[in-house]
């Protein structure tokens, strides 16, 4: 996704959660919390609007890749002739 297409996104999250917070405040009324939650709004959307161009070279950061442990026990080969932490190899006793 380049840059315009997200910040194309932002903004309509923004414009979305502009009109939830415009229905909460039918419910609510003008509460503290409603006013917070349109000022924040507003800035979000100022924000969004200051933020101009990315600076030149800038590079975005690589996405990393969620790597899955599987939940099955590791094959017990695996382990053979590794220490137990802490308490060193098996023909030595702790102290």
């Amino acid at each position: 996704m380049g840059v315009s297409e997200s910040r194309a996104a932002v903004a309509e999250a923004v414009s979305a959660l502009d009109a939830a917070v415009a229905t909460l405040r039918l419910h609510y009324g003008d509460t503290l919390g409603v006013r917070r939650l349109v000022s924040d709004v507003v800035r979000l959307g100022d924000d969004l609007a200051e933020l101009g161009e990315p600076q030149p070279g800038h590079r975005p950061h690589p996405v990393r890749q969620l790597e899955i442990v599987p939940d099955e026990p590791y094959d017990p080969s695996m382990w053979a002739g590794a220490e137990d932490e802490g308490l060193g190899a098996p023909d030595r006793r702790a102290p």
